[in-house]
């Protein structure tokens, strides 16, 4: 776990946690003054989609490179080299729990109850991380080939989130853009954490994001295999 040295540990979460969630209360919720259609409080509604998206982005900074990080061990043993990035989405989780109960804390503050679609929290986990991983394992595989790809990686996490409905409701886009949004898998995975939280709109065209994600997803671990062998020869 990228904390296993540190002092604080596990802490370091709880402050980026509280600390996203300063970011969006102020400078989104209180500066920029986006409204939301719903009259859900700000930060109720906009924290989720940043919970989702930072655990995006771990996966695919974190699993992106987890080939990169592990030569030492994959020119010394055989082993599935796709094991790496999946444990590195599986450590995610535990940083995803940690935004979770801040996330319960700000649902105390504002008196405001949890949907009872909570229960279908885990299937939006599952998609956000399997939307991550279609991502991540395309990374892991070039960026152990062409090692340039390892610089392109947080210029693609600092771009997407302008083009994804985190901080605002993609209600705000002018019709004509729409598409943008239902084309977007990460956006779709968003409005289903919202819709499993507190019971917002779900639009049915959310469904136009599966198809790249399971395009990329399926095409990555196609091309994660074929060159899956070569790794230790390129070391």
């Amino acid at each position: 776990m990228q904390y296993a040295q540190t002092r604080f540990g596990i802490l370091w979460s709880f402050v980026q946690a509280s600390t996203a969630g300063l970011i969006i209360f102020f400078f989104f919720g209180w500066l920029f003054q986006v409204v939301i259609p719903e009259s859900i409080p700000y930060i109720v509604f906009a924290y989720p989609g940043m919970m989702a998206w930072y655990y995006f982005s771990t996966i695919i900074s974190q699993a992106g490179t987890s080939l990169q990080q592990s030569q030492h061990i994959i020119k010394k043993v055989y082993f599935p080299k796709l094991i790496l990035p999946l444990s590195k989405s599986m450590v995610g989780l535990i940083e995803f729990a940690v935004w979770f109960i801040f996330y319960i804390a700000i649902l105390l503050f504002y008196q405001y109850p949890l949907s009872y679609k909570t229960v279908f929290l885990p299937f939006g986990i599952l998609l956000n991380m399997i939307t991550g991983l279609s991502v991540a394992i395309w990374l892991s595989a070039l960026t152990f080939r062409f090692r340039d790809f390892y610089h392109i990686i947080p210029y693609l996490i600092g771009f997407g989130i302008f083009i994804t409905p985190v901080f605002f409701p993609s209600a705000m886009l002018p019709p004509g853009y729409s598409f943008l949004v239902y084309v977007n898998p990460m956006a779709g995975v968003i409005a289903f954490i919202r819709w499993c939280l507190l019971d917002t709109a779900l639009d049915i065209k959310y469904l136009y994001g599966i198809i790249p994600m399971i395009l990329l997803f399926i095409s990555g671990l196609y091309y994660f295999r074929r060159v899956e062998n070569l790794m230790a020869d390129v070391i």
